[in-house]
This record gives structure tokens, sequence and C-alpha cells, in this order.
């Protein structure tokens, strides 16, 4: 696997977000039973700069909490089967590496949301990352069912890592 992570905010975390995003990034992978090897970048940035991406990309002008870029197009949710069919389209040609997009965090929203839900700041970057990797496997919330099956996801994942909200 290949990823970095890039702080364009100084805000320095107490914790390694290089060391803790891997070890969410591997467990999302490990659940989705992805089969490839996977190159993806993680920017952490602050309300201000995520609400000028969220402006641009999305046409809402108020910053949130985490955005997702994917770039694989997956007719069901992590479904793999027709990845190899677009190896142009998906896969790093030096690497030969899945690419799957970038994940875009603020560290602000990060601070916040973990107190006001009672939480670590650990736990609330672990959560934001499992989101959007779900996110970046083809999985959405815009609807009820859809929600539910990702909140699900994303629980399991971090349970399995030990990362719980207390």
């Amino acid at each position: 696997m290949t990823f970095c992570v890039e702080n364009e905010t100084g805000t320095a975390l107490s914790f390694d977000a290089e060391v803790l995003a891997r070890q969410v990034i591997e467990a999302t992978l490990d659940y989705e039973n992805c089969p490839y090897e996977v190159t993806l970048e993680i920017v952490l940035t602050d309300n201000e700069g995520i609400c000028a991406m969220n402006k641009e990309f999305r046409g809402i002008d108020n910053p949130t909490d985490v955005l997702s870029f994917p770039n694989v197009d997956y007719r069901v949710p992590a479904d793999f089967s027709e990845v190899e069919d677009r190896v142009e389209d998906y896969f790093d040609p030096d690497s030969g590496e899945l690419c799957l997009g970038d994940i875009v965090i603020s560290i602000d929203k990060v601070y916040e949301q973990a107190n006001a839900y009672g939480h670590s700041i650990e736990r609330e970057y672990a959560f934001l990352i499992a989101h959007s990797m779900l996110h970046l496997l083809g999985y959405d919330h815009m609807e009820p069912d859809a929600a539910a099956v990702m909140e699900h996801r994303q629980e399991e994942i971090l349970s399995e890592l030990g990362i719980t909200r207390i």
C-alpha cells in the first residue's frame, strides 16, 4: 500500500496520524476483501481549506468534516470484479496499485466533533478515515438503508481495531 498524509495546517496532532491512518485503511480494505494493493492520499486541512473545497466541488459554502474523492466507479460497493477491465483508468502504471482516490479531513472538525461527541481525537480521526474509505469503495449514505449499511460497516471496522466511542 502506498499512501501519504499531508498536513497543510501546521496543527500538530497528539498521535501519529500516518500510523493510525494505515491501521484504519488496512482494516477497511480487509473488511471489504480488497484483493489489491492500493494507493491513496490523505490531506489534513482546516475549516477554511475544506470550506473552499466543499464550495468548489459540491457547491456548498460551509466547512465539512471530510471530503472523499473516489477514483473508482463501482456498480456495487466494493465489488472489484470489473476493476481489472479498466486497468488504464484505475491502476498506477508504475506500482500496479489500485488508485482509490483522495481523502480530505478538517483537523478543526476533528477537534470540534471529538469534543461534541465526548470521545477522543484519535477516535474521531479514525472514524472519518473509515467513513471516507467506504466512500472510496463505492458506499454512500444518501438513502436511509444505504446510510445504515455504511454506519454498520464503520462501527465494525473501528470495533475490530478496538477504537470505540469511549
